[in-house]
């Protein structure tokens, strides 16, 4: 669907051999995600997965950390830390509470402690996550990074809530950051499905190209844009429902193609003229569209499986 890298929780061992199996099956990166027990991570370090996500705060004490860091420069994979702006050290959290430090400022701190047990092995290969679940503070704390270390930053807003409030929370934190080329890898975390998730991610993604067309992509694939109409008086087509069987489908697939699923045909074929594949309602009938000319009409039964044949010739 457009991703660059997976996330596994691994909660166990049992769940570190399986990821293991995984990460030499397939050619996406993989990334495990571990918390409380460090031999876990020096078990995944075994396996070809990609990179190691643990908290140093709640792996145990500094020789365990110390144990993961030597391991993982001993592999040459990358380690990703993180900071919460819910769950900070608890001197930093009654000086963010009592308006001593701004809770970014706090985020920044409890950062700095963490990666002192990296800078004192020299390990280069980190990535910082920070994390709050409001878009202020989520852009002020990693502005303040990216202004005092040259640090790969994992960007997003946690906790931010179902799939509209959480598109909307992490799409304006996201654009004002990625803007100013703060932001490596993020993530869109909804309380909704992956899929989503990663739907989100590359709309905001799309939506930082079209307003910033200057900015360097990185060769992030385009992939399927998908346009489809609300609902309205003229429309004939259910194009709520259309697109709900079909969106993860299109996502998933590899052509760089602009796709319309639109709800008449005043919308259809003169709005969406410049889709490179369309579908909507006329009256009884659906058309299908190119290029805003209409190649067939046929029955709205047939609607999937024509859509389907021909998505196939691009």
């Amino acid at each position: 669907m457009g991703c660059s890298l997976l996330r596994f929780a691994v909660p166990d061992m049992e769940a570190a051999e399986v990821l293991g199996k995984l990460s030499e099956a397939v050619t996406m990166p993989l990334v495990a995600d571990i918390h409380f027990d460090y031999k876990i991570a020096l078990r995944c370090l075994d396996f070809p997965i990609a990179k190691i996500r643990i908290n140093p705060g709640n792996i145990g004490n500094s020789d365990h950390s110390r144990a993961v860091i030597s391991r993982a420069q001993e592999k040459q994979r990358p380690i990703r830390i993180g900071v919460n702006g819910g769950s900070l050290p608890q001197d930093l959290a009654q000086k963010a509470e009592g308006g001593q430090l701004s809770l970014a400022l706090a985020m920044v701190e409890a950062a700095e402690r963490e990666l002192a047990i990296f800078d004192e092995h020299s390990f280069k290969e980190v990535l910082l996550s920070m994390k709050a679940s409001n878009i202020r503070d989520t852009i002020e704390a990693n502005r303040l990074m990216a202004q005092r270390r040259d640090i790969l930053l994992h960007v997003g807003v946690t906790e931010a809530g179902p799939h509209v409030a959480g598109t909307v929370r992490n799409t304006a934190a996201l654009l004002a950051l990625l803007k100013d080329g703060i932001g490596d890898t993020i993530r869109v975390s909804l309380s909704d499905t992956m899929e989503r998730e990663v739907m989100a991610g590359r709309e905001i993604l799309a939506a930082l190209e079209e307003l910033y067309p200057d900015l360097p992509r990185e060769g992030r694939p385009r992939g399927v844009q998908l346009i489809s109409c609300p609902r309205c008086g003229r429309s004939s087509f259910d194009t709520i429902a259309f697109t709900a069987r079909w969106e993860n489908r299109l996502y998933a697939m590899a052509k760089d193609i602009t796709v319309a699923i639109m709800g008449c045909v005043v919308n259809g074929p003169g709005e969406g003229r410049h889709a490179d594949l369309g579908i909507t309602g006329a009256g009884e009938k659906v058309l299908i569209f190119r290029h805003g000319q209409v190649v067939k009409t046929i029955e709205e039964g047939d609607a999937d499986r024509v859509f389907a044949e021909e998505l196939d010739k691009f």
